[in-house]
Parts: structure tokens; sequence; C-alpha cells
């Protein structure tokens, strides 16, 4: 997942959990949970995570699986960490990457991408860089995430509290609400570093965009990758949109790769009502082809 998300976003209703779909298909499915990280954790960073923590998981999941080779799922921020790990690491058993609403060309995201450019090209008339902001600068408290993640769609959080209200009488509708609120309401902090590079990276200086992600001293080329790639973005995805996305088809070096494009926003993608119709039931006739039984 990406970080600021807690892991309910997987398992949020019993017909829209993505990880009791793929466990009724016979996958073996693992959860990487970054955790609840405070303020001591301001100093991690994109390599923290991509060169530190990520390898050590995976390599517990292959031992508790008694497999080496395996896919990559990763939601957003989380998709770009995979990308990152299997660029720098050169992991041969990587077999599959999917990516859900990665931002890689940040300056092709419509108006917000339009704007971060914008800012970029001041920052760099000032001599300054992004880079240089220090990381217990750029932390983010939860709250704080909550706020922004609603701003990013003002209109649509309106909408849903109008839909409740003219839903009253819908005791279904009601739990669902509810329970889309709570998850909201309950996201992560961003530890500093690791926003700061992300930022860097994707949105101000757009090097993901030309193929390129640095991390520390080191640089991690897109075109490293080999595995088979499947780059899933959403149709009204205002964080992420199709053309922020696809560009990653352009910058690996894999022979088999495709787009899915389905209905929704940044987190409809992911567990919205259409999702696992349009994006789990493809992803799956996708997966099924590229993975042993």
């Amino acid at each position: 997942p990406p970080l600021a998300i807690n892991m309910l976003i997987y398992d949020l209703f019993p017909r829209r959990s993505l990880i009791r779909f793929l466990l009724e298909q016979g996958f073996n499915v693992y959860l990487v949970d970054w955790g609840s990280p405070t303020r001591r954790h301001a100093h991690y960073n994109l390599g923290t995570y991509a060169r530190k923590l990520l390898p050590g998981f995976l390599q517990q999941v292959r031992e508790h699986a008694g497999q080496q080779a395996l896919t990559l799922y990763g939601w957003s921020m989380g998709g770009g960490i995979a990308l990152v790990y299997a660029a720098i690491s050169g992991d041969p058993d990587i077999r599959n990457i999917i990516t859900v609403g990665t931002a890689i060309d940040g300056h092709a995201n419509g108006l917000m991408g339009r704007q971060y450019a914008a800012m970029n090209q001041m920052i760099r008339r000032l001599g300054l860089s992004v880079r240089q902001l220090p990381s217990r600068w750029a932390y983010t408290p939860g709250w704080m995430n909550v706020i922004g993640f609603k701003l990013s769609d003002p209109v649509g959080s309106v909408r849903g509290y109008v839909d409740l209200l003219r839903n009253l009488d819908d005791r279904e509708f009601v739990v669902q609400h509810a329970t889309q609120g709570a998850f909201v309401d309950r996201l992560e902090a961003y530890p500093g570093g690791i926003l700061r590079d992300w930022s860097y990276s994707v949105w101000f200086e757009n090097e993901a965009g030309r193929g390129r992600i640095s991390v520390g001293r080191d640089t991690a080329h897109l075109e490293n990758i080999t595995a088979n790639v499947l780059c899933i973005a959403g149709t009204s995805d205002t964080l992420a949109n199709v053309a922020c996305c696809e560009k990653l088809l352009d910058l690996v070096s894999s022979e088999d790769k495709s787009l899915l494009v389905g209905p929704g926003g940044h987190t409809g993608i992911v567990s919205g009502s259409q999702a696992p119709e349009a994006i789990w039931a493809p992803m799956l006739d996708w997966l099924s082809q590229r993975s042993s039984s």
C-alpha cells in the first residue's frame, strides 16, 4: 500500500474485499503494513522503504510461502516503491508488477501537474530545490493527510454528505458511508523524507516522467525493469490521471506490458463499488495468465 493509508482499504466490505477476492481465486496474498510513523520517523526516505524495509519483507514472504517468484501489487506511492525496488535490486524473481493509480509523469496530471511544473520553475529560479527541504519540515501528520485527501475532490466530498442525507432511510447505504468515512478519517502520517523524495521525483522535477527516480545518491532507472507490468488507472482519478500513470509503459523494458483503465477515482479503483467487475476481474485474467498454478 501507499504510506498514509491504513490497511482497511483492502478489506472494507465483505464483497468489496480485494484480499478475499484473490484468496478465493487461489492466490496466496501477503500484505505489507508500513505501520504508524510518528515524528521520530520523519527521516525515513524513499531508500528506507525501497532498499531497506521492502527487501526484508519480501524475504519473509518467500520463506513463508516456499516460493521465490512473486507478484508485487502497489497502489499509488506503493506502486512507486515497488518500481524503485525492482529497478535498483535487479531481483530476477519479481515476475509481475501491478501498479494502481501510480503517478509517473507528474506534469501530465492535468491542472495539478501544470501547477507543480510552474512551482518548480519558480523554485529553480530562486536557486533552490525541493531535495534540499529538511525531512522534518516535510513530515505531515495523519490529520493533515485527511484534510488534503478531502480537498483533492471537494465536490465529491460534499456530494457524499448530500447523498447521505438523501438516503438516511437506507440502512445499507448508511453503513457503507460510515465505513468509508471511518477509513478516510484514520489516515496515517507521511514521514518527511519519503514525501520530499517522491514529490521531487514525480511532481516538481518530474524526473520519473523521464525514466529515473532519485534514491539518495543513487538513481532508479525504470528501463531496468523487465517484469511483466500491468498499469491500472482510473477515469476520474484527480490525484493520478490516466496520462500521468500510463507513461510507465513507455519507460520500462518489459516485453509484456498492458494498460487497464477503469471507472473510479484514486480510491474507487481499489475498493469502489465498480472495482470488483471493472478492475479486479480483468486484473485477475491478466494475473492468472502470468502466474504458476
